[in-house]
């Protein structure tokens, strides 16, 4: 049985040292803040970035990894002979998958890029999976298989606080935003086959906390808890506040709360948070 490689990307929102204790390969994105350029965790850190962004007059703009950085690695690891699964966040959301594609084609090694339909934490769930049963020996067939089931078990909600960044970025018009900020309005979405699709419209934290606790009690209701994070854009508290309301209506209590990348708070603006899980 060949060894199985797991590469993935830095929107996976996964802690350093689990990366590590899993032998994942991170290729990372990048972004430009005015004339400043940053690789994603590389040379800058969410907090730096969250500071960076509020003082920056242009919204900062994100770049998908090359198809050579791409190249490069899966030729690296291949070299031993090893297969690779890639996994990457939704196409419907950057090209990255589309250059890991193109990379695949070209690499000596056998590799086999899979959209996530994805971001963050919900990512990371098919990444760690995709690492544990490699560990198991599973062929890339196998875990490809495994990896459908995870997503089709996944769940992602976002809401955000404030619209300034989606009409920076082009996602809604400042009509919109003018009427959204005027009755106080935070959208709810979840992510559905790769694409932001608004699901609810809240009008205070309390409201969105228990919008989500509901969802997610209504979720895994006669199911088995396999993982659940929640993510932020300078929105600890509220996070914490989620993560409170979950442990205390449901009685699970293993729940990690991570600072997201900021290529992802690039467009949900400050106090952000995005709460995802899969069951089973």
């Amino acid at each position: 049985m060949k060894n199985v490689k797991v590469v993935t990307d830095s929107t996976v929102d996964l802690p350093k040292e689990v990366l590590q204790e899993h032998g994942i390969e991170v290729v990372p994105l990048s972004f430009t803040i005015g004339e400043e350029a940053f690789i994603d965790r590389v040379t800058i850190t969410p907090d730096e970035f969250m500071e960076k962004m509020k003082e920056a007059e242009e919204l900062p703009k994100s770049s998908q990894p090359s198809v050579g950085e791409f190249l490069e690695i899966y030729n690296r690891l291949g070299e031993d002979g090893s297969d690779i699964i890639s996994i990457h966040m939704a196409g419907e959301l950057s090209g990255t998958v589309r250059s890991a594609q193109y990379a695949a084609t070209l690499a000596e090694a056998n590799v086999t890029v899979v959209d996530s339909e994805f971001i963050s934490l919900a990512l990371g769930f098919q990444v760690l999976e995709a690492a544990q049963q490699a560990r198991l020996g599973k062929s890339v067939e196998e875990i490809v298989n495994r990896l459908r089931d995870v997503r089709r078990c996944t769940r992602l909600y976002v809401t955000v606080d404030t619209l300034d960044n989606l009409v920076k970025g082009g996602r809604i018009g400042r009509g919109r935003a003018l009427i959204g900020s005027l009755l106080n309005i935070k959208p709810i979405a979840a992510l559905v086959d790769g694409m932001y699709t608004p699901i609810a419209k809240a009008r205070s934290y309390s409201q969105i906390i228990k919008y989500l606790t509901n969802q997610f009690k209504e979720d895994i209701s006669n199911k088995t808890i396999r993982a659940v994070g929640i993510v932020h854009a300078d929105a600890l508290a509220l996070a914490e506040r989620l993560k409170q309301s979950i442990m205390e209506a449901t009685g699970y209590h293993s729940i990690d709360i991570v600072a997201t990348t900021p290529v992802i708070s690039i467009h949900t603006g400050p106090g952000a948070i995005g709460l995802m899980y899969y069951a089973e």
